[in-house]
């Protein structure tokens, strides 16, 4: 047995030890880094240590969220390395989105097979309200690089292991994801973290713009009215319908929402994780380029939006104006609850105005594109003058209107 091996095995007892000791007792450690202490109080609320692995997102789609991920094609570009690095010494490496929830995997035959009894894999999540203390949820809990070593895991099924892990951040900061290295605790090696540290620079340097917009220079105009539609400069944006949705409830509610907040304006009383809603709000924060805060979700860049202008001038007393710009319900095929009741908001606050205005033209204009509303052709009727010949038009639609 080497010097480091023997060193490694005594750190390995000594913290199996302080674990049996705390999970019985939950009393302070003077063995503990502060930080793992720390996670240990957090997590264990929320996670029980005897759990045998990480538990699926079974409402998210692992494939899809890494087709969009601006991490995939960097990470294509650097695999001969990474499965070179993983076959060489050993290692499990693990790419995570910003959330925690496991995208990409590889590694040698061996390793995979270890790595996929406590679902090390595509599909599974690493938070800390997921799997406890590791060095992933780490990094996403305070934000810079990290490693666990054997028993500093909470979860008593990865004492096998060790890992180091770094954040993946975008040019403006943003992270993105996680880079884990794993491997079993007697292969622990210094050098782990300064490896993962340089394929992180390498991932972060090859990160290109692939469809989004910077918040300083966004030409977003935002059609929510009818089909949506979201354009930046004239170029369209692949929003997804429910990133579409998310965007113009942002566009409507200048002050925005809090994560609950928009989770029950998005799935109302459906079984939802929190985990889902982040990465919706995740991919189309990437695709405007960050615009997007994190903890309370709101732009921070403004958007030119068709439902806001009928807002605006609705707001102004301008009904003629409001009319004009109505020119459909806002996304008539979405049912998110929040989309629901803007559509009849804006619905009845229009056509209220149309009813409280003595314009006959407004009543005609709006009676064109609603042919079934009879109270609005009667009052477009009651306007207009005896000699006016649209009466006869206004007259014909109220018929149409009774007999449906």
């Amino acid at each position: 047995m080497t010097t480091g091996d023997s060193s490694l095995r005594h750190q390995r007892s000594t913290l199996e030890r302080e674990w049996a000791r705390w999970i019985t007792t939950r009393q302070d450690s003077a063995v503990l880094r502060p930080l793992v202490a720390q996670s240990w109080a957090r997590s264990v609320r929320v996670v029980d240590p005897a759990r045998d692995s990480a538990p699926s997102a079974e409402d998210l789609d692992p494939a899809a969220i890494w087709r969009d991920s601006p991490l995939r094609e960097p990470i294509r570009e650097l695999g001969d390395e990474l499965r070179a690095i993983a076959d060489d010494a050993g290692f499990i490496v693990g790419v995570t989105d910003e959330s925690g929830g496991m995208l990409w995997t590889c590694g040698g035959r061996v390793m995979r097979r270890r790595a996929e009894r406590v679902n090390f894999a595509p599909g599974s999540r690493w938070d800390e309200r997921a799997m406890g203390t590791n060095a992933m949820s780490l990094v996403l809990h305070y934000g810079r690089p990290a490693s666990v070593f054997s028993a500093e895991h909470l979860v008593e099924a990865l004492h096998e292991w060790s890992c180091w892990s770094a954040p993946i951040r975008d040019p403006n900061g943003q992270t993105l994801g996680v880079l884990d290295l794993s491997t079993t605790w007697n292969r622990s090696h210094p050098l782990a973290m300064s490896t993962v540290r340089t394929l992180v620079t390498a991932i972060e340097s090859r990160l290109r713009p692939s469809g989004s917009v910077t918040a300083a220079t966004s030409g977003v105009r935002l059609r929510c009215l009818g089909s949506g539609t979201a354009l930046c400069d004239g170029v369209p944006l692949r929003l997804p319908p429910r990133q579409l949705e998310i965007l113009t409830l942002l566009a409507l509610e200048a002050d925005g929402f809090s994560p609950e907040g928009l989770r029950a304006a998005l799935y109302g009383d459906q079984q939802i994780t929190a985990t889902t809603l982040k990465a919706e709000v995740s991919h189309l924060r990437r695709t405007l380029g960050g615009a997007l805060t994190n903890r309370r979700y709101a732009l921070t860049a403004p958007i030119s939006c068709d439902a806001a202008d009928v807002l605006v001038a609705l707001a102004d007393g301008d009904a003629p104006a409001a009319v004009r710009r109505y020119t459909a319900p806002l996304l008539p095929h979405s049912e998110a609850p929040g989309i629901t009741m803007w559509r009849e908001h804006l619905a009845v606050a229009v056509r209220e105005a149309v009813l409280a205005s003595e314009q006959a033209e407004l009543a005609l204009f709006y009676g064109q594109r609603h042919p079934f509303d009879a109270q609005v052709h009667e009052y477009a009727h009651r306007l207009l003058p005896p000699h006016d010949a649209r009466r006869g038009i206004a007259a014909a639609r109220l018929q149409a209107a009774l007999r449906e």
